[in-house]
């Protein structure tokens, strides 16, 4: 299947839950979700064999704006799909897709560790690297210096 066969068919399975796409450039579609969709749409596509998972990675919108966006990567091919949750970035959460994904978990474990998101659900949410509440990709942090030159 061609490139722009297979975003137009990853854009025809997230129909039922995307509240709009875009395709921001050549290859690429990006669909926005609620949360509550997110599931039923990672399953429709893992049903379709569309792609698969490459990474799950986020932006910290900043303080002013208040919110998180959760980006869920999949690629099929040359086509690089996008699914956008986002969330408040005060106690904001999204739920695990382990369950239909079971190699996710790293990614959100990830997730949680760098942005202090929380995954709900997940199998092991144990930290990866980082102390709790460091959160090193969240727009406001300050790295501690701990004087041991």
């Amino acid at each position: 299947m061609n490139t722009e066969m297979a975003l137009q068919t990853a854009g025809e399975l997230l129909s039922p839950w995307a509240k709009n796409t875009e395709n921001p450039e050549p290859n690429r579609l990006g669909a926005r979700l609620e949360k509550t969709a997110l599931l039923p749409a990672v399953k429709a596509l893992l049903d379709a064999e569309w792609g698969y998972l490459a990474a799950i990675t986020g932006l910290d919108l900043g303080i002013e704006v208040g919110d998180i966006e959760v980006l869920y990567h999949f690629c099929g091919g040359a086509a690089v799909l996008t699914l956008r949750v986002r969330i408040p970035r005060a106690d904001g959460s999204v739920p695990s897709i382990c369950s239909i994904i079971p190699s996710a978990s790293f990614f959100e474990r990830e997730l949680s560790e760098m942005l202090g998101v929380m995954v709900t659900d997940i199998p092991d949410s144990d930290h990866l690297f980082l102390p709790d509440n460091s959160y090193p990709l969240r727009k406001d942090f300050v790295l501690q210096h701990t004087g041991t030159d």
